[in-house]
This record gives structure tokens, sequence and C-alpha cells, in this order.
């Protein structure tokens, strides 16, 4: 955003940080990125619908853990904030500052991706054993913390219970497991409810007050992978409402995943856009506004 007055403190690949007084405003762009790379073209939306879902969900799981959200209303934030509502409504938050905990706190309840390739190799996954026998795609006799590095650059990396403990020590790390689990499993029974499964998805905690909370977002389309139930089928990979298409569609290319990516082609563009809005009506209950319905508003405001 183009205004003297911010201080930007950081800039991830989908978003960006201010400082806002005591606390911080985070933006949410449409940005994609895969491989760990920021591809060259936009979704349209995104950035909104991983915002609005991740307050959302801050609202259902804050009778397990309290979360870093202040308010997601432009209104309420500090100035120069409160007087850029067309740049910030619904791609924005206000939310405590806090110590990250240096942990990708990862839980999965199906065997996928990278955890797939693990147990390939070693019937485990991040440390934890499994059952022999497992197919791709398969529910989990119960979901496994299988916790990351929270690298500033490059690649994350599996990591043992273990190493977490001589991380963070055994008290937090045991937290940050119970509290991982806690959430996926409220979760993954919610959206099984309308159709969803959520087969893995990621967590960030972080330290305010001496109190750790919940931070950054929560069960969007970036941070888990999302199958259709009705379309489930063991022993192959799902179709899924989340980036994986972006990425399987890479696949195709003879791109070495280094930067520059490629662009994305119209048609990608716009199925991948589909694909969010689908999570985001399958979880909510609610349609996303097509771009004639939000003219249609500004019309009638006007």
């Amino acid at each position: 955003m183009q205004n003297p007055e911010l201080k930007l403190l950081r800039s991830g690949k989908v978003r960006e940080v201010y400082e806002a007084g005591e606390n911080l405003v985070i933006v949410s762009s449409d940005r994609i990125s895969a491989f760990d790379c920021i591809l060259p073209t936009p979704i349209p939306d995104k950035g909104k619908i991983l915002n609005t879902l991740s307050v959302f969900w801050f609202g259902q799981t804050a009778p397990i853990i309290h979360n870093h959200l202040l308010t997601a209303q432009v209104e309420e934030f500090p100035a120069p904030f409160n007087q850029m509502a067309d740049e910030l409504t619904g791609r924005s938050m206000l939310v405590r500052r806090a110590e990250v905990v240096p942990v990708e706190c990862v839980v999965r309840g199906y065997l996928a991706g990278s955890g797939w390739k693990e147990y390939q190799q070693s019937q485990s996954v991040c440390g934890v054993a499994l059952p022999a026998g497992l197919q791709e795609s398969d529910r989990l006799p119960q979901p496994i913390f299988t916790p990351t590095t929270k690298a500033d650059a490059g690649h994350d990396e599996p990591i043992t219970f273990e190493q977490v403990v001589a991380q963070v020590g055994a008290d937090r790390a045991q937290q940050l497991r119970d509290l991982a689990l806690a959430l996926y499993q409220f979760a993954a029974a919610y959206a099984l409810e309308r159709g969803v499964i959520i087969a893995d998805t990621k967590f960030e905690f972080g330290v305010a007050d001496g109190e750790l909370i919940l931070i950054d977002e929560i069960f969007t389309p970036d941070s888990s992978r999302f199958w259709d139930v009705e379309k489930y089928q063991p022993g192959r990979s799902q179709d899924s409402f989340d980036k994986q298409f972006v990425r399987d569609y890479l696949e195709t290319l003879s791109w070495d995943k280094t930067p520059p990516a490629p662009p994305l082609p119209p048609d990608i563009v716009q199925k991948t856009a589909a694909k969010y809005q689908e999570a985001y009506y399958r979880l909510t209950g609610l349609h996303w506004p097509s771009a004639e319905d939000r003219r249609s508003r500004i019309e009638d405001r006007g």
C-alpha cells in the first residue's frame, strides 16, 4: 500500500504486516505461492477469502484457545488505516502483537503430500510410527502432530516432537501438540458435516502478555488440505479445494521450481478462484459475492 504514514514491519508470500501503535495490521493480498515461489499471477479475491475465513475460524475456536484477532472492521482500526476502507475492507485484521513460537504446528488426519512420501520410505511421519499397509490418502487411525521448522526463507523442514521439546521446552511442546490436535479435531468434525475433509492443516502460535495464543491464519485453503467427501477415494491423490490445484498444474510444466515462477493461464486462475470460493461456501454456508453482486451493492449505496 502506498502511504508514507504506514510502517511496513514485514512482507511475506501472501501477507503484509504493518505497525499500528501497540498492535499490528495484517493485510492479505491476492498473491499465490507454490513451491516457495510467489507466482506473478494473482487470484481474484483470494486475500479476502483467506482473511474472512480466518476471522470465521478464530470465532469458532475461541473457546479452545485465545487468538490475536482484535477486529476486522476497518473503521475500528487506528489512523490512518481507518481511512483506507477501499484497500483494506475484507482483507485485513487488527491483531495483538505476539512473540512468534518458532515451530510450524502441522496436524495430519490423512496420509497425503510429503507425509505420504515419507511413509513410503520409513513407515513413519516426523518420527511418528504408523501401521503397515496404508494407502495414499488413507485416514490415519488418529490425527498426528507432525511439526516443521519455521524458516524465514526456503523450505520448512520436518522435525520430531523431541526436537520441538529441545527447542521450546517440554511443557510448551506438550501445550502446542495438545492445542493443535484439539483445534484439528474440532474443525475436522465441523467440516465433515459440511461435506469437507480437512486432510491436514498447520497452525502458528505466539505469546502475548505471557499467554500462548493462536496467530496468523487458520483453516484456510492456503494452510489446509480440503477434500470433497463425496469424491474421496483412498489409494490416489484427491480433488481439493485449495492451492494443490495450482501445484498440480505447475507439475505439468518444465519449470524447475526456482524463481521466476511462470504466469498462470486465465483458465487456471478462474478454476483456482472457484475452488477458494467453494471452500468458503462449504465451510461457512455463505456464497462468495460475485463481481456483479459487488457492483450492484456499490450502485445501491451510491
